[in-house]
């Protein structure tokens, strides 16, 4: 049976708009205490109002709440002329709606990754019985509908200005923002919320307060809180605060509603992903999409994903409401089992790299995840180090147990830097692999310095600094996943050829040697970034339509191009030819080296895909599954097109004498 809609002077009025179509929702009521939670949170003078906010939040509870097909979409804004805006505003949970800001045809995120299906900002409102929350804002280019969605929702839910005049003479809380964490695709629009109700408080964590205020260049009422915290909004709607730093910026907070079991958790168990479905009803559909952006961006901070779970353990969420893509509804064991297991798998490595990061300066926030990114498609698990902020006794013992770092240059003349630059001098061991790198943030201690000061104490500088010269473009990027993963190769050849010698015995080897195939080069391209390699191994999978797969290892650095969506060229080497390319595409590659310097290559009629002279074949693909192994990503692609350029020339045949490496 369908439940209500937001009750009474609560409630989210409007029709469903034509052609969107909603499953049904039902909500387990959570089984926790609220009573308990409750008269813990009220003064002993609201006793009385306290016994019917219990009852008002069983209820709450335990109505579910109307059918998604509630859902309401504002008209369409363009913008920069050819991208569609739209907000979408839905029931959630009993006085709980979503309002979702639908960026339909944004193709990159910070340009660091491709978005294939665009992205959503979601946002949520809370009304309690005396007091109502935002949860979360929206991006920049949301400014005008996202304010005028709001506005609108507040009157219709009966907490317009006058309401919160009328709360105000009567001595409450007027209203609060929850800040899950600062990144301004998420908080650029908290100051147009204050302009509108300058009486409300910020509550996030301390770091998100001072990170805000540094933002907005403005003073605001605000309440830092901690892990355990609690605010009360009325009618059950006890607000429990979790700290998830680094998941995945140092000021990361979740939020929990007793009333409700709607756990709100931001940047975490998102995904960049935009449709008019709200909810995770297809996962099938999100899975490559939530996965790609654990890998971008929760992997690299593995260790504080574990340690997320573990704090909110005991809390019964039904629902995670979180900052990007489809919230979490039907399939949240599925996914929130996901995270565990992969982080997990991370932290099981027995190699780490510390990453010295500035929290919130210049780029070093997204330079660092993509070195991290590359760091852990080796293998190797990393620990993200703020050093603004990190205890320097923390700091030694992160050192003790890692074996290499990454050293983004921090701002020179800042106190908290130079306290942790001198602990890391005294801690780090000699012969520690480091990669030193630029931040961009405009007051860079210079990175020659550091490399001077980690040479005086006995570490192993690998390479050139990595020097940001310019505003990071997709090429830059590329350059720095790379030298992440060159870091993690460095600190595990050894460690990575003895198991793969031990993983089978000499006559397995011998005979799956046997087991040859084509000489083929995967290439592809994006954003003037390329990158190619010889192929692990290529099959036709079906005809209608035509696909192959490819094995392609996980710590290749043309894997980051090959995500579902992505375009690439097979080229098909022929017998005559194919040595030194192949000899090529082996060799060991420099951070950011153009992989097809000295090779003739034209790029393909149809994806623009890079086609070598030499071939005497090649396909143009799209990604459209991946499927993943311990150590490969076998990737299943359609072919759009393709030509024989030799027809004369046989297909190289690649054999191996023994098969535990190639």
């Amino acid at each position: 049976m369908l439940g209500k809609t937001l009750t009474n002077k609560h409630a989210c009025v409007g029709s469903k708009p034509a052609g969107v179509k909603m499953a049904p929702v039902a909500l387990r009521a959570p089984k926790v205490t609220r009573q308990g939670v409750v008269r813990a949170s009220l003064k002993p003078e609201a006793a009385g109002a306290a016994a019917r906010a219990v009852s008002t939040a069983a209820a709450a509870v335990e109505a579910p709440v109307e059918s998604a097909s509630a859902a309401k979409l504002s008209p369409v804004e363009m913008w920069n002329g050819n991208k569609r805006l739209q907000t979408q505003v839905l029931p959630l949970a009993q006085n709980t709606i979503a309002i979702r800001s639908l960026d339909y045809d944004r193709d990159r995120f910070d340009i660091e990754f491709g978005l294939e299906k665009g992205t959503t900002y979601n946002a949520y409102l809370i009304f309690g019985e005396t007091h109502t929350a935002l949860v979360d804002a929206s991006h920049e280019k949301f400014s005008n509908l996202f304010i005028a969605t709001l506005k609108q929702e507040l009157a219709a839910a009966g907490r317009s200005i006058d309401y919160i005049l009328e709360l105000a003479a009567a001595g409450c809380s007027i209203d609060y923002i929850l800040v899950s964490h600062t990144e301004p695709d998420h908080s650029f629009l908290v100051p147009a919320v204050l302009d509108l109700y300058p009486e409300a408080t910020v509550v996030a964590s301390k770091v998100a307060i001072a990170f805000l205020k540094g933002l907005t260049n403005r003073d605001f009422k605000n309440q830092a809180v901690k892990g355990g915290d609690k605010i009360d909004l009325g009618g059950g709607h006890v607000m429990e605060f979790v700290m998830a730093p680094n998941l995945h910026w140092p000021d990361t907070m979740f939020s929990y509603d007793h009333a409700t079991g709607v756990m709100y958790t931001c940047d975490a168990f998102g995904m960049h992903y935009c449709t008019e479905e709200p909810f995770d009803t297809d996962v099938q559909a999100i899975m490559p999409h939530y996965r790609f952006y654990y890998d971008c961006l929760m992997k690299p901070n593995a260790k504080s994903v574990t340690t997320a779970l573990r704090k909110v353990a005991d809390l019964k969420y039904n629902t995670l409401a979180n900052g990007h893509g489809p919230i979490l509804r039907y399939n949240v064991e599925q996914l929130v089992t996901n995270y565990r297991d992969w982080s997990m798998a991370v932290e099981k490595g027995s190699t780490q790299v510390a990453v010295l990061y500035a929290a919130d300066y210049g780029y070093s926030d997204r330079l660092s995840q993509t070195l991290a990114k590359g760091i852990t498609k080796a293998g190797v698990k990393t620990e993200m180090v703020d050093v603004l902020s990190v205890d320097p006794q923390e700091l030694v013992g992160i050192m003790a147990a890692s074996k290499g770092l990454v050293l983004m240059a921090p701002p020179s003349g800042n106190t908290e830097a130079k306290r942790t630059m001198a602990a890391l001098l005294s801690a780090i061991k000699p012969k520690t692999k480091v990669i030193v790198a630029d931040s961009y943030g405009g007051s860079d201690e210079p990175v020659d310095t550091l490399v001077a000061g980690l040479l005086g104490v006995d570490a192993q500088v690998l390479g050139d600094a990595l020097r940001v010269k310019e505003e990071p473009t997709h090429m830059l990027y590329q350059a720095f996943e790379e030298a992440g993963t060159d870091l993690a190769q460095a600190l595990t050849t050894k460690e990575v050829i003895a198991r793969k010698k031990a993983a089978m015995c000499g006559e397995v080897a011998k005979a799956l040697g046997r087991i040859s195939s084509g000489l083929y080069i995967v290439a592809a391209a994006q954003n003037n970034a390329r990158s190619g390699m010889v192929a692990s191994w290529v099959s036709q999978a079906s005809f209608e339509p035509l696909g192959l797969t490819i094995s392609v290892a996980k710590d290749r650095a043309i894997e980051s191009m090959m995500q579902v969506g992505d375009k690439f060229v097979l080229n098909c080497l022929g017998e005559k030819g194919a040595d030194p390319i192949m000899k090529h595409f082996l060799k060991r590659f420099a951070a950011g080296e153009d992989r097809f310097q000295g090779v003739e290559w034209f790029p393909a009629s149809g994806n623009q895909g890079p086609v070598l002279k030499d071939a005497i074949a090649y396909m143009e693909c799209q990604v459209v599954s991946r499927m993943e192994t311990p150590d490969h990503w076998v990737t299943y692609a359609h072919v759009t097109g393709g030509e024989v350029m030799n027809s004369d020339e046989r297909t190289a045949v690649h054999r191996r004498k023994v098969g535990n490496y190639y």
